[in-house]
Order: structure tokens, then sequence, then C-alpha cells
């Protein structure tokens, strides 16, 4: 264009991109290889920073029980459970999704399905969900090989004394 030539009333821009659902709201989908900018999902963090929160409660002594607790906050027992659930997760799962970069597959309502404890199972679970695909079940996980040195240490001291619920012989 030059100075004497009019600018056009439409200009049209083309980019690629797909909606999808997550989470209840719509978004944009980039294609591979564009760059994504970080967004982290707010219901996601809240419901993290609220079962941590609820989880020190109960830990502390402060409440008795989770329906005790339920009953204080004036939200369903059940659903607090699922929530709670959350503290369980992965330190990999819970860092992505504190940082932004969960991917599209890691929602709340997924999240508040049951879920295997082992960490090892759950980040199978979200790559093959990161793949597309759905895994009908994650791999067979040896909790005596998946156990801290120090857990096998106290199990054979004491076998009635134990780190954890996994690690019961």
């Amino acid at each position: 264009m030059t100075r004497g030539t009019p600018f056009p009333d439409t200009v049209t821009l083309h980019v690629a991109f797909r909606i999808v659902k997550r989470g209840g709201r719509k978004e944009m989908q980039m294609p591979d290889g564009a760059v994504q900018p970080r967004r982290t999902d707010s219901a996601l963090v809240k419901a993290l920073a609220r079962a941590f929160r609820w989880k020190r409660m109960l830990d502390s002594g402060e409440f008795a029980s989770i329906s005790e607790l339920a009953e204080r906050e004036g939200i369903a027992s059940s659903y607090m459970t699922r929530v709670l659930r959350l503290t369980l997760l992965a330190p990999d799962i819970v860092e992505a999704v504190l940082d932004g970069k969960q991917g599209s597959e890691v929602t709340l309502a997924r999240l508040l399905e049951p879920f295997p404890v082992e960490w090892e199972a759950q980040l199978y679970i979200k790559a093959k969900a990161a793949e597309g695909r759905r895994p009908k079940a994650p791999p067979k996980i040896d909790i005596k090989r998946s156990r801290s040195r120090r857990c096998q240490e106290n199990l054979r001291s004491s076998p009635e004394r134990s780190c954890r619920r996994l690690c019961r012989p």
C-alpha cells in the first residue's frame, strides 16, 4: 500500500485453533507446536488449597472427624472426603497444577473421581490421558519395591510399626 491507497474496510485474519470444553468452560486450544500461555485452573488450585487446609485441621486435632469439620464448613462430608483425596496426589501433579502446566486432561471433575494412591500409577494415567487414551487399569505396582528405605528398615525392625498405611506387611 502506498500513501494514496485507502485502507480496506475489512481485514481477514486466519488463526488455527479449536474450542474445547475444560472444567465446565470453553477454551481455545492452539495447534501442536504453538506456544500456549500458562494458565492455572483456579478451581483446581482452590480445591487443592482447601484439601491441604482441611487435612492440616484434622491432623492438628482441631476437629475430631471429617463429619464434624464438614458440618463446620457447611458442606457435605462426602464432598469433603473427595476433596481431601487430593492430598494423595503425586507431588509432580500438584506442582504442575500450581504452575499451570497440568494439561487439559487434568480437571477438577476428573480428580474428584477415584484414583490410585500410588504415585507411579497416577503419573501413568496422566501420561496416557495426555496421549488422548484412557487406560483401562494402571500397571500393577509392587508396593514392597516402591517403599522408602526408612520404611523397609522399620518393617524389618518391628513389623507392627509402619510409616504409613501402604507399608503394612
